[in-house]
C-alpha cells in the first residue's frame, strides 16, 4: 500500500475521533496480526494527512488486556506513518501532575503481565535498545506545542515516568504507594506495548498523557466520583486536539530525524537468510529495507 499518512495519532479514553479532520476516508485493515481496534480514519488536519486511530474502539469495546497492540502498530506502519502521537488518560502518582494537567513523559516502567510487546519470535529474534523509550525529538515538539497553547488551568510537566499497569482493577493503595516511592509520575494501561512496538517498527513515538485523577494514594481519592472522571475526560479530550493539531503542523512543518526510524539496524540477531520464509514474509513491512 501507498503511504498515505506520515503522522499517526492514537486517541485514549476520552478521545476518539478528531473533530477538526476534513476529507475523512474510513479503512478497514487486515493485518499478520489480526485485525485494529477499529477502523482508521484518515484525514486532513491543516493540510496534512493524518491517519487516528481510536485505541479501545470508538465505542471504548476494548479492555486494555484486549487491545490488538501488535495489529494497531502495524496497520498504522502499513499506511506510512513514521511519527505517532499516543493520548493516554492517566492517574497522577504526584501532587505536583492535577487533574487536567498535561505530562509528556520520558521513561516508562513495565507492570504488564499478559501482553504480547514484539513482533518477533518464530525463528526470527531481534533486541532492540529500549533505554529511551520515546524520541527525544518527537518529545520536544509535542512539549513545546502544549506550552505554546497556553491552556487555562493546564499545566505542563516535561519528562517523568509512566507506570503501564495490567488492569482492568485500578492499583491498590500498596502499590500506588510503590510506584510513588519509585518516583514514577503517572500510571495508565496501555501506553507501554506501543511504545515497544513502534520502536521495533521504526516509528517515533511520543506520549500525551492526560491527567484524569489521582491514583489511590491520594487523601482526597474516595471523594472522586464517576461524573468527575468523565467530566475531565472530555475535558481532557478537548484539550488533546488543540494540542495535535498543533504538533502535527510543527511535524509537518519539520519533521524531526529520529533515531527510532533505523531502529532495527543492529537489532536483528538472526541471519536473515537463516530465518523461515514465513516470518520473513508475515514481517517483510518491518524487514524490507533490509532484506
Amino acid at each position: 500500500m501507498a503511504a498515505q499518512a506520515q503522522i499517526g495519532i492514537i486517541g485514549g479514553s476520552g478521545l476518539y475521533q478528531m473533530e477538526a479532520l476534513t476529507d475523512i476516508e474510513e479503512i478497514r485493515l487486515e493485518t499478520p496480526f489480526g485485525n485494529p481496534s477499529d477502523a482508521i480514519i484518515l484525514g486532513t488536519l491543516d493540510g496534512t494527512r493524518v491517519a487516528f486511530l481510536a485505541r479501545h474502539g470508538r465505542n471504548h469495546t476494548l479492555m486494555p488486556s484486549e487491545l490488538p497492540f501488535r495489529a494497531n502498530i502495524y496497520a498504522l506502519k502499513s499506511l506510512g506513518v513514521a511519527y505517532l502521537i499516543s493520548a493516554s488518560a492517566v492517574g497522577s502518582l504526584k501532587e505536583a501532575a492535577k487533574p487536567l494537567d498535561m505530562v509528556v513523559p520520558d521513561q516508562f516502567i513495565d507492570r504488564t503481565r499478559n501482553r504480547v510487546s514484539t513482533f518477533f519470535g518464530e525463528g526470527l529474534v531481534a533486541h532492540i535498545t529500549f533505554g529511551d523509550p520515546v524520541c527525544p525529538a518527537l518529545v520536544t515538539l509535542l512539549a513545546d506545542a502544549v506550552e505554546s497553547l497556553d491552556l487555562p488551568g493546564v499545566a505542563l510537566h516535561r519528562g517523568g515516568t509512566y507506570v503501564c499497569m495490567e488492569g482492568p482493577a485500578f492499583s491498590t493503595k500498596a502499590e500506588s504507594e510503590l510506584y510513588r516511592s519509585w518516583g514514577a509520575t503517572v500510571i495508565g494501561m496501555t501506553n507501554l506495548p506501543e511504545a515497544k512496538l513502534a520502536r521495533e517498527a521504526e516509528i517515533a513515538y511520543a506520549t500525551l498523557a492526560l491527567v484524569t485523577d489521582y491514583d489511590c494514594w491520594h487523601p482526597d481519592h474516595d471523594s472522586v466520583t464517576v461524573e468527575m472522571v468523565i467530566g475531565n475526560l472530555q475535558r481532557n479530550a478537548a484539550n488533546a486536539q488543540r494540542v495535535i493539531r498543533e504538533v502535527v503542523n510543527r511535524i509537518a512543518a519539520n519533521p524531526p530525524e529520529s533515531e527510532a526510524h533505523s531502529a532495527l539496524k543492529y537489532a536483528i540477531i538472526t541471519p536473515l537468510d537463516k530465518a523461515p520464509q514465513a516470518t520473513l514474509e508475515k514481517l517483510n513491512l518491518l524487514l524490507n529495507k533490509y532484506l
